[in-house]
């Protein structure tokens, strides 16, 4: 009875060998398939449907994301005044009629507080859009990676840098953080998320990428790429999930020079390109990514013509579009950064990112400026009103397949419920302990013995909107035995001095890194404490590299600097759970980078 019940099911899937198992879940897979054609249809049906009612600069307005100031909708600030001509960002929005606007957390722009408010601010700029000619509802983005790249802090849940993850291995937890991540968002109003972040950071000396990439491994960071999208985007009804979008195509991880500051020039050939940096986007392509955005660097294997990756179409209408068969939505990096602008104008630069294949520009410098480039551009016949209308059924199509349309509106009573919960602080505490990678224990210094411990070095610089710093945090975690002193981003020789003495008081001492290739006083600081003798644990607090200029017997990465990741931190130090992380990068030295001091999978326990 069982054989022949197999063989029936057998037959009506078409699967001649197949288990019942495999057959069910091709039986799945067909009929999610199916769901999702059936609401892609849908979607380009709404789509097709509010073009007809658009006029020509409406449509232009759909193309654009725009930084706003302030931390309300209704509230006046005279950095919108002197950017946009309006006072309020819900002015902005109705005058423009963008497709999107964008949250920092920065002094200038200064639109976070904390979650209630950002839920009351998301609701009016998205009533301030429905209540415009388009009546359309805002893609409203933020760049929430975990890490260092954090827009929004305690009370909302604060996560781990990607390459902590990679570091864990595991895609549930990726998955997972994704999750938690896009539903907090979600409930402030936030339904688009720029992460996850799939470069390849192949190049330890990068400037602006380092731990926010998975991994120096093309199939490790893809893994992670696709489980992050899959806890973004369909974990939970569309309403509840945010979009996400892949970042920075053809891919910003060899670069050697900051995109914000100057343009990159990535130096692989092209075979080199589709080996290491094109599999995570590869990835994030078929796990059905809603948006790509582009990179400030220029490829001259991909294209000679000098032109950034962003302004390019042998890029991404060539690769991205042709090659990879991408047909979602490109966005820009943002059009303020020097990396795009240095070799046009900012009325120039929007024209270039259509032409080449881009459909939505962020944060253009001059708003007026680039519409009015756009505009031009189609009135001379440059680029035609069709291929605004297929960039703009793009954006709609995001719109309502992310539920943006049916659900533009959150209900601000729920945020405290949602956002910030015990239940996700624990899952997201679990998940991190999972990622401290014990590098060197040559000295047996781990797990710390009793006595008294003085944690020292690197703090950040003041930053609105990031209260806990990682010395006070790690002393705090370690408990009544241990003792907070900062000596800041660049010790000079007091507070070297002085951190010399608190460690005369010491048992042992405990002493935080950040980047000490360019460091040389956060260097001096390490060589003066280890010689006073008293056991020094180095612990390297962003990217992993810092083992590289500084011979101490016990080292310890934990990829960033969150108050999550301190208290995972101060577990593996006093031993209660067991350093589990294995590094996703090699660790070269410092003398001669080609020699690897640490390589990838290393990862001591006990």
């Amino acid at each position: 009875m069982l054989a022949a019940s197999c063989a029936g099911l057998l037959a009506i899937t078409g699967v001649a060998g197949a288990s019942p198992a495999s057959a069910l879940n091709q039986q799945s897979q067909t009929a999610a398939a199916r769901q999702q054609q059936e609401a892609d249809a849908e979607a380009d049906a709404f789509g097709r449907q509010a073009l007809q009612g658009m006029t020509l600069d409406q449509k232009i307005g759909q193309l654009f994301v725009a930084d706003v100031f302030g931390k309300a909708a209704d509230e006046v600030n005279e950095s919108n005044q002197k950017k946009y001509g309006v006072g309020t960002p819900a002015e902005v929005v109705q005058r423009y009629q963008v497709g999107g606007v964008i949250y920092f957390n920065n002094p200038g722009t200064d639109n976070v507080e904390n979650p209630a408010q950002l839920a009351r601010f998301s609701n009016g700029l998205q009533r301030a859009a429905l209540d415009s000619g388009t009546r359309l509802p805002l893609i409203v983005s933020i760049d929430q990676e975990g890490g260092r790249v954090t827009r929004i802090g305690a009370p909302a849940t604060e996560y781990p840098s990607s390459m902590a993850i990679g570091a864990g291995r595991s895609t549930e937890d990726a998955k997972r953080l994704a999750t938690i991540n896009g539903h907090e968002l979600r409930a402030m109003g936030i339904n688009q998320n720029f992460a996850p972040d799939a470069d390849i950071n192949s190049n330890p000396l990068n400037p602006v990428i380092g731990s926010r990439s998975f991994s120096a491994d093309p199939a490790l960071a893809g893994k992670m790429v696709t489980a992050e999208i899959a806890g973004y985007q369909r974990a939970g009804s569309p309403v509840d999930a945010v979009s996400s979008s892949a970042k920075h195509f053809p891919g910003h991880g060899d670069a050697a020079t900051d995109s914000h500051n100057g343009l990159p020039e990535i130096k692989r050939t092209a075979e080199e390109w589709r080996r290491i940096d094109m599999p995570p986007f590869k990835a994030a392509i078929d796990a059905g990514i809603d948006s790509i955005m582009t990179a400030h660097i220029t490829v001259p294997s991909l294209d000679p013509s000098g032109n950034p990756a962003t302004l390019s179409k042998p890029i991404m209408t060539g690769l991205l579009r042709d090659e990879l068969g991408y047909d979602g939505v490109v966005v820009t990096d943002s059009l303020q950064m020097q990396g795009v602008r240095e070799l046009h104008s900012d009325e120039e630069i929007p024209v270039l990112a259509i032409e080449a294949g881009v459909d939505q520009m962020l944060m253009p410098p001059d708003l007026n400026v680039a519409i009015k480039g756009v505009r031009d551009a189609v009135a001379s016949g440059r680029i035609s009103e069709e291929r605004i209308d297929q960039s703009v059924r793009r954006i709609l199509k995001l719109k309502f397949n992310r539920g943006i349309v049916a659900k533009p509106l959150v209900n601000e009573r729920l945020v405290d419920q949602k956002v910030g919960t015990r239940k996700n602080l624990e899952q997201v505490q679990r998940l991190t302990d999972r990622t401290t990678t014990l590098l060197r224990n040559d000295a047996g210094l781990l797990p710390l013995k009793p006595g008294k411990v003085l944690v020292t070095g690197w703090n950040r610089p003041d930053y609105p909107g990031y209260p806990a710093e990682p010395v006070t945090a790690l002393a705090r975690q370690l408990g009544p035995d241990a003792t907070a002193l900062s000596t800041g981003t660049s010790p000079d020789a007091a507070q070297v001095a002085k951190a010399v003495e608190a460690a005369k008081n010491a048992d042992t001492v405990v002493v935080l890194t950040n980047g000490l290739r360019t460091a040389t006083n956060q260097q001096n600081l390490v060589k003066a404490l280890q010689d006073t003798g008293k056991p020094v644990v180095a612990v390297t607090v962003q990217e992993p590299y810092d083992p590289g200029f500084a011979d101490v017997p016990t080292w310890v990465a934990t990829y960033d600097w969150r108050e999550v990741t301190m208290a995972s931190l101060a577990k593996v130090l006093h031993g209660k759970i067991a350093p589990q992380g294995k590094l996703p990068v090699s660790i070269p030295t410092g003398a001669d980078p080609d020699k690897v001091l640490f390589p990838f999978g290393h990862g001591l326990t006990w």
